[in-house]
């Protein structure tokens, strides 16, 4: 696809862009590599002073980039304004604690010497040139979650950004470049995705993340895999979103509309298969169904706006396709389900119940504003079908009963569970996924040693 900006609320053409030519790659690629040389030896007390400076020009771009993100891919602008100062405080936490979180760290004495030596460490040190390819749906959020502890790591960045969303990725390249971060320590690479493989075939990408589609995160880890090197992936999720009789239904079902249509529903770790216990299914669905049909749906640049455009035609289209496969599968339309008359890729908030596992919307990620119901008998029902996914990203359950609370947490599969609330990120927790959601762990200290060699220093006696 060309690399430009096209206005998903009218579908017009914003800006068009070309994609670096073979020179300017190896150029670039020599700059990171030279960077990272002298980078990787800088005090933190340095890195962190750059990346404060970046999270200071971050708030006071906030209003401009929110408007460039919400152009480019749609968003409500609110939650892009959020979105810059989500980021703005993500750089803070780790410019605050990655000297903490790399300390080196002391094995037990007695395991020392048993060892036959006289002292010992473990040391985190960086790898290098690391390959960020991301997606469009939250393109600040998605490239500061790695950028800001691979950096403070000492490694140094090269960003393959969605396509669609140029304007916001060289504004990344800009944003570390006026905080005082050495040129070359963060650049932006404006390159068809069919560039990646050859990128990631260079013995000068020392690791590669990736956060998109599944197929997306099997090219890449195939590729990776072959040059032996490291990989985080983070891949699409179907979350399931848990309602037993004890919980505050009224609360789960207001939740649950925002768990759902969150950036235009466009959000991995958004609910969207919402599985409620039969005897309070009733009363959750129809508070639900009534707080989708009441959102208001419309330009993203107006701040009343809850759901603005789908990002892509293709993107709307999709959703169609599995709202239509579910439609003949028997599923009935609670709310929803009918593409809007007039410019822009907009898809109104749709609820289905009765859906089947034989449909496709079962298996397969909805990435827009539709939700599913399914009714369970009983907790073991619930967590059959919170698991009757190939994904495993995130997951939500609302109880008050606390061995149902931890029957949940003991059997879920997904690389987190939220009890009594919505599935967030934030920079002091672990984020990540099991089964066909990928691997790998973003954010916390986790994150931060994904790209670090973690090096045994041992001494003889």
């Amino acid at each position: 696809m060309p690399i430009a900006t096209v206005n998903p609320a009218n579908g017009e053409t914003l800006k068009t862009y070309e994609a670096m030519d073979a020179e300017e790659l190896e150029r670039r690629l020599q700059l990171a590599e030279a960077t990272f040389r002298t980078y990787r030896t800088s005090a933190f007390a340095d890195r962190a002073r750059a990346l404060h400076r970046a999270a200071d020009l971050l708030d006071e771009d906030g209003p401009e980039i929110g408007r460039v993100m919400t152009t480019e891919m749609g968003k409500p602008v609110k939650q892009a304004r959020a979105e810059a100062a989500k980021c703005a405080k993500a750089m803070r936490w780790y410019a605050a604690n990655a000297e903490r979180l790399l300390a080196d760290e002391t094995p037990d004495r007695d395991d020392v010497a048993d060892s036959g030596g006289s002292r010992a460490l473990v040391r985190y040190r960086p790898l290098g040139p690391v390959l960020a390819v991301m997606p469009w749906n939250f393109p600040l959020w998605q490239v500061i979650r790695f950028a800001a502890p691979a950096l403070m790591a000492g490694n140094v960045g090269l960003l393959k950004h969605a396509s669609h969303v140029p304007q916001t990725a060289l504004y990344l390249e800009d944003l570390f470049h006026r905080a005082g971060f050495t040129e070359g320590t963060f650049q932006t690479l404006l390159i068809g995705s069919g560039a990646v493989d050859e990128l990631l075939r260079d013995d000068r990408i020392k690791a590669a993340t990736l956060t998109g589609s599944e197929p997306a995160g099997r090219a890449v880890a195939a590729t990776a895999g072959q040059m032996v090197k490291k990989t985080v992936l983070e891949l699409g999720g179907s979350d399931p979103y848990i309602v037993m009789p004890s919980a505050d239904v009224e609360r789960a079902a207001e939740v649950a509309v925002t768990a759902r249509v969150q950036n235009n529903g466009q959000s991995c770790i958004a609910a969207k298969r919402f599985i409620v216990h039969t005897d309070v299914y009733d009363r959750f669905a129809e508070l639900f169904t009534a707080g989708m049909r009441a959102l208001r749906v419309g330009d993203p640049l107006d701040e009343g706006t809850d759901v603005g455009p789908l990002a892509t035609e293709q993107g709307r289209a999709d959703l169609e396709e599995l709202v239509d496969d579910a439609r003949r599968g028997g599923a009935a339309v609670l709310c929803g389900g009918e593409r809007p008359d007039g410019p822009g890729w907009y898809y109104p908030p749709t609820v289905l119940a009765d859906v089947t596992r034989e449909t496709r919307i079962h298996r397969e990620e909805a990435f827009g504003p539709v939700a599913t119901l399914y009714r369970a008998a009983d907790l073991d029902e619930a967590i059959l079908i919170a698991n009757d996914s190939p994904f495993g990203l995130s997951s939500n359950v609302w109880t008050r009963d606390e061995a149902e609370t931890d029957r949940f947490v003991r059997d879920l599969e997904a690389g987190g569970v939220f009890v009594n609330g919505m599935t967030a990120s934030h920079p002091a927790f672990p984020f990540g996924g099991v089964k066909r959601s990928g691997y790998g762990r973003e954010l916390s200290g986790h994150g931060i040693r994904e790209f670090c060699n973690i090096t045994t220093v041992w001494h003889g006696a």
